[in-house]
Order: C-alpha cells, then sequence, then structure tokens
C-alpha cells in the first residue's frame, strides 16, 4: 500500500485480528518525523514503526523496497534490531537481502512476479546461505507498481492462477517454503480459491486501505470509494519513474497534471534516486523532465497527508478498488475475509456522506 498507508495502527490492528500486519518502509522516515515532531533517520523510522506494530501483540512486520536503494539497507537493519516477525522485499529483485545482516527469527520474504525472477533470487540466497522462508507471488492486478511490462498485463498467462502452478514448483525445488499470493483477492471466496489452488497464504492491499485504521487521507479514502472500474488505470506514459505500470486512481490531480505537463520537474526528496558515474545518488527521470513522469514520492507522500498544501496526491490502488463502497474497521474486515461474517455494509461516521455513493456490492 505504499508510502503511509500502512503505518503501525494498520498494522497492529491486523496484527491482534490474526493477520501478519505490514508497514510500509517507503518514505517512512518523514512521515514518522513529522508524526513524532523529531528528526529520525531511515534505520530509526523502521525500528520505531516495526516496534510499535508490535506492542499490542500479534505477528507485525515491514515491507521493503529494493528499488528505494539509497534507504534499502538501513530500513532492513532497524526492522531486524525491532525483532520484525517479517520482512517482504520487491520493486526490483531483493538478491542482497539475507547478505546484510543476520536475520535471526525474521522471516525474508521476496516479493517475486515469476517461477523465474524466483530461482535466480534462490540460487543468488544459497551462495549466501539462506533459503527463503515464503515468497509472495503478485500478479498484475496489484496495486502500485506491477511488475510486468505494459502489454503483459492482460495476457492470459500472467492470471495469477496460471502463475501460481510454476512459482509453487520453483518453491518446492528449493526447500518446499510457502507461496503467498497477491493482487486482485478482495473476498473470502477469493482466498479460499486459491488456498485450494496450493496457495499458502495471501497478501491483500486495497481492502486495507479503505480501513479506518488506513493512515491514508480521507481524501485518498474517498477518491477510492467513488473510483468506478474505468477510473482504475495502470499508468505508463507518464508514469512512474522507476519504469514500471503504475496502477492508480486517474482523477489523481498529480497525474491529471503530468497529462497536462503543468508540474515544473523537480526532486526535493529523493527516495528513487539511482547513483550517477560517480557513485552519487543523482539520477531520476522524474528530476529532470515531466514528458513522461510524475514525481511519485511527492505525489504518494500528499496522499498520506504529508504535504497536501504543496504537492498534489496521487492514488495508488488495486484492480478491485472500484468495488468498494464504504469504510470498515479492520476487526469487520477481518471477519468478513475470514469467513466469521458477512460481507460488511456499515458505514464509518466520518465517511457518511451524500457524496459517497451507494454501489452493488
Amino acid at each position: 500500500m505504499g508510502v503511509g498507508v500502512s503505518l503501525y495502527p494498520l498494522a497492529s490492528a491486523v496484527a491482534k485480528e490474526g493477520g501478519l500486519g505490514i508497514v510500509s518502509s517507503a518514505c517512512l522516515d518523514r512521515v514518522v518525523s513529522k508524526r513524532s515532531g523529531k528528526k529520525l533517520n531511515s534505520y530509526e523510522a523502521a525500528y520505531e514503526e516495526v516496534s510499535r506494530a508490535k506492542e499490542s501483540g500479534g505477528f507485525a512486520g515491514i515491507n521493503i523496497m529494493a528499488a528505494l536503494v539509497k534507504d534499502y539497507n538501513d530500513s532492513v537493519k532497524g526492522a531486524l534490531d525491532a525483532n520484525a516477525d517479517a520482512i517482504i522485499s520487491g520493486a526490483g529483485l531483493p538478491l542482497t537481502l539475507p547478505a546484510i545482516q543476520l536475520p535471526k527469527d525474521t522471516a525474508l520474504i521476496p516479493i517475486v512476479s515469476s517461477a523465474r525472477a524466483l530461482e535466480i533470487i534462490c540460487k543468488k540466497w544459497e551462495r549466501i546461505g539462506y533459503r527463503p522462508d515464503a515468497v509472495v507471488l503478485e500478479g498484475p492486478l496489484a496495486g502500485g507498481h506491477i511488475g510486468f511490462k505494459f502489454d503483459q498485463i492482460d495476457s492470459d498467462e500472467n492470471r495469477l492462477e496460471n502463475l501460481l502452478p510454476p512459482v509453487k514448483d520453483m518453491a518446492q525445488k528449493y526447500g518446499d517454503f510457502p507461496v503467498i499470493v497477491a493482487g486482485g483477492i478482495y473476498t473470502h471466496e477469493d482466498i479460499i480459491r486459491f488456498l485450494k489452488m496450493g496457495a499458502d497464504g495471501v497478501q491483500m492491499g486495497t481492502r486495507f486501505l479503505a480501513t479506518e485504521e488506513s493512515s491514508a487521507t480521507v481524501k485518498f479514502k474517498q477518491a477510492v470509494v467513488n473510483a468506478t472500474e474505468e477510473d482504475i488505470i495502470a499508468a505508463y506514459d507518464p508514469g512512474s519513474p522507476c519504469g514500471l505500470p503504475f496502477r492508480i486512481i486517474k482523477q489523481s490531480p498529480m497525474y491529471v497534471s503530468a497529462l497536462q505537463k503543468l508540474r515544473k520537474p523537480k526532486c526535493d526528496k529523493g527516495y528513487v534516486l539511482m547513483k550517477d558515474k560517480e557513485g552519487n545518488f543523482s539520477i531520476c527521470p522524474a528530476k529532470e523532465s515531466n514528458e513522461h513522469h510524475f514525481c511519485i514520492c511527492n505525489g504518494m507522500l500528499s496522499s498520506a497527508g504529508y504535504n497536501p498544501d504543496k504537492e498534489e496526491p496521487i492514488y495508488s490502488v488495486g484492480t478491485n478498488a472500484y468495488r468498494i463502497d464504504r469504510i470498515l474497521s479492520v476487526k469487520d474486515l477481518m471477519a468478513e475475509l475470514s469467513g466469521r461474517t458477512a460481507p460488511c455494509f456499515r458505514l464509518s461516521p466520518a465517511f457518511e456522506t451524500d457524496s459517497i455513493r451507494n454501489k452493488d456490492p
């Protein structure tokens, strides 16, 4: 769910209901520094957020994007020192993850989109002396960055149910570790269907974005509730400077500005910077030009309420976000997803407004 959406309040609530609550590490230093009123670096922010997510019991971990090269190692170390139950890592292949610091009891879980990617990781980690504790297989219906080329998103071979068997075989080849599926999982019935197909668990983002405990702004949650199926697109040109398709709500203010070339290119956050020839972190396509990219750092921070007066937000969601018509508590959502109750139809008081359209569930 990315920047500022899945912080300790959401991760802790999921953990208390029996799930594995996951904090997002992206831009965490700025988000936590603003909340706490004290300057924290990436290590300190990861340590604090994981620690707070675990305070009330249950299992909690963190998602750390490999693409955030500058902050990656420090975020991993902070999470490990806070005794995270799991580190989930994707947005690129996390080839060095086990070598950064001895994980002790923390599960190291890469994210892949193919059996080939998993084998590359397994072979590399074997040389380090480590085997994945599990793997997340993320299909093309997921929100945010999508690990497929733009013209591969809708192909039958890349449907999650078709990706699962070869990834399951690869996991068995390298030690028979669990395979967790993600991308487009929405209902209790979806969960049961994939478990019957051989998945060992599911990862979900969009449903938890639309909860009371999510730290997304009210405007972000409202945009999700208002979205139609046609509103949800995989942006590519203009798109994320990371070069991967990026699924969003097309009315996102920063995306609209990107289409109209209204925002002057600049980079004052630098989370996706890559190294130049001299080894300095200075390269980002969105820093040099607004012709083909929007500024994902500022857009996502704004959607989490960090700098809404200075930057326009960009709203990242999964394919099924249009099915959401109300904001639930994590307790109610977990009861629905686990099959303990029927689908919930309760509006949070904060969202009982005439602007929320009534949709068929």
